[in-house]
């Protein structure tokens, strides 16, 4: 009977059209109870220190529960900017290949999925083209746009409503908070299916800790006044802390406070005053989102789901530095405020690193990754060192689910994937295939990895290149050195770049500076009124 019920799973996602992979071998069906669920947690603009278990001072308990009995990935990377990690996260392709869905060309992990007998949920930020359940999703709760109002679920840039339940407008209620619906939804969406016995695909993106910085009330009160003592303070302590798990070696060295960010001790009182509650919010909607992640694990523990459960949470990018502020209310966390931290915090929140989102460096990409499965994970508690990005999830969930990776969508044909499993890995392993190059590209900042060589580039800007096996920070450039190197893979990214549609190394140097303002101007924001 299991066998009669997949086959007619796969004639039914034949006839939808999606995609068109062969239904999965006997073999595999007969396995179908031991596959694993898969439960992919993205988090919004958190810094690669902000965990407890990568070195923070907020309070993140269950996150830290699933590292001390799963793995923490010490070199997973992303794409440094939301839609276009998401991309890649969804189909396994660089961003450029598939304009953040707006091209064809590519599959996302759902599609993959369906048709080989899993259940497929989605809840929060979606954030690329098209809709969820028009991208292989059976059920959906969340919004579209990249940034909301966490009371109001409004969209922050344009006012509009685009919270979705499935294909319907989602009318927020008067007690919403975004973290909290999308947990919510994500263990109604698992609820529904306790009698269906198929495997389950959840992608749960929450928008926590994304600007605007809003939270509960009760969550700030735990955080005052423990930013008090500033950010050189806190990054020396998050640097010691990151030594003594491990993570952090002598080959990890402190970037120097970024150039453009004043020394806490040099500021006035009244900046303080200004500046110290933005990261008191900012650590409640971390403290928020690591209470509903553990309302998640709770509900896989109850229903016994947990030890077949393979979750992966990372953040999307690094730390944000864009100084945001709507209206003259300058104090956040409550529902009518409208503000960001800017580069000051966030070159705290990516302690040890040099620079943030958007940029290729590692304060950019270089995201804390947890990776937790009772049933495939041996080295619990452990550190991975496999250098692995976001293109290297569908290899994995394919190859776990005994998948088949379709040649072609909707009659057209698909990019093969870019990236490699990680399964082995995961298990202690060695790697099922050697580590191809990644590579970067994203508002003309750019950057190659191959091996331990890392060749990277802000916009209007030439080359640097690092040994990160000696210089994980990229605090010494080598480039003078090493010229052949450097040329080599400078010749390696173009080439990449041409192939996948990316921004050649000339053309991000010929490129015009960064609009994205970074530092609020303290001296004519704090004017006292004439």
């Amino acid at each position: 009977m299991q066998i009669l019920h997949v086959r007619v799973l796969c004639a039914l996602a034949l006839v939808g059209v999606l995609v068109s992979p062969p239904c999965l071998s006997p073999t595999l069906l007969a396995a179908e109870s031991s596959r694993p669920n898969f439960i992919v947690i993205v988090c919004d603009d958190m810094g690669f220190s902000d965990l407890g278990c990568y070195g923070g001072e907020i309070e993140t308990p269950h996150l830290d529960r699933l590292a001390s009995s799963g793995l923490r990935f010490v070199d997973f990377h992303n794409n440094a900017k939301c839609s276009e990690t998401r991309a890649s996260l969804m189909t396994g392709l660089w961003h450029q290949q598939s304009k953040n869905l707006k091209k064809p060309g590519n599959v996302t992990i759902a599609e993959v999925l369906k048709p080989a007998g899993y259940r497929t949920l989605m809840s929060g930020k979606w954030h690329l083209a098209s809709e969820p359940p028009e991208r292989g999703f059976d059920r959906y709760f969340g919004f579209l746009g990249g940034c909301i109002n966490f009371f109001t679920g409004n969209d922050w840039g344009s006012g509009e409503n685009l919270m979705r339940l499935d294909r319907n407008v989602f009318d927020v209620p008067d007690d919403f908070y975004s973290t909290d619906a999308i947990t919510d939804y994500a263990i109604e969406f698992l609820n529904e299916g306790e009698s269906d016995d198929r495997p389950f695909f959840l992608y749960l993106a929450h928008n926590a800790p994304h600007f605007p910085l809003h939270a509960p009330e009760e969550d700030i009160a735990k955080y005052r006044g423990r930013y008090r003592v500033g950010w050189d303070e806190i990054r020396r302590r998050r640097y010691q802390r990151l030594q003594e798990l491990g993570i952090a070696d002598e080959t990890w060295n402190l970037s120097d406070r970024d150039s453009k960010v004043e020394s806490w001790e040099s500021l006035t009182a009244k900046e303080r005053e200004f500046l110290e509650p933005m990261m008191e919010v900012y650590a409640a909607m971390v403290d928020r989102l690591d209470q509903n992640i553990g309302r998640l694990v709770d509900h896989l523990e109850s229903t016994g789901q947990l030890d077949n459960t393979l979750i992966f949470f990372f953040s999307d990018n690094g730390a944000c530095p864009y100084q945001r502020l709507k209206g003259d209310m300058l104090v956040p966390g409550s529902v009518d405020s409208d503000i960001a931290y800017d580069a000051r915090w966030a070159n705290m929140c990516n302690t040890p690193l040099r620079n943030y989102k958007q940029y290729a460096h590692h304060g950019g990409t270089l995201t804390p990754m947890i990776a937790h499965w009772p049933n495939g994970i041996q080295d619990t508690g452990g550190l991975n060192h496999f250098p692995s990005h976001l293109v290297d999830i569908m290899p994995t969930l394919v190859e776990l689910a005994g998948a088949t990776y379709p040649t072609q969508r909707n009659g057209q044909d698909v990019f093969p994937m870019e990236g490699v499993s990680l399964a082995a890995t995961l298990q202690g392993k060695e790697a099922s295939r050697q580590r191809k190059p990644i590579y970067w590209e994203f508002a003309n900042n750019h950057a190659v990895r191959d091996g331990n060589w890392k060749l990277v580039a802000e916009r209007t800007k030439d080359w640097e290149l690092y040994d990160v096996s000696r210089d994980r920070c990229e605090t010494d450039n080598i480039i003078d050195q090493y010229p052949d190197v450097a040329k080599r893979l400078a010749e390696s990214y173009d080439q990449w770049a041409k192939r996948v549609g990316a921004k050649t190394h000339a053309k991000c140097l010929n490129s015009s500076p960064s609009s994205q303002s970074q530092l609020f101007n303290l001296d004519k924001l704090l004017r006292d009124p004439q």
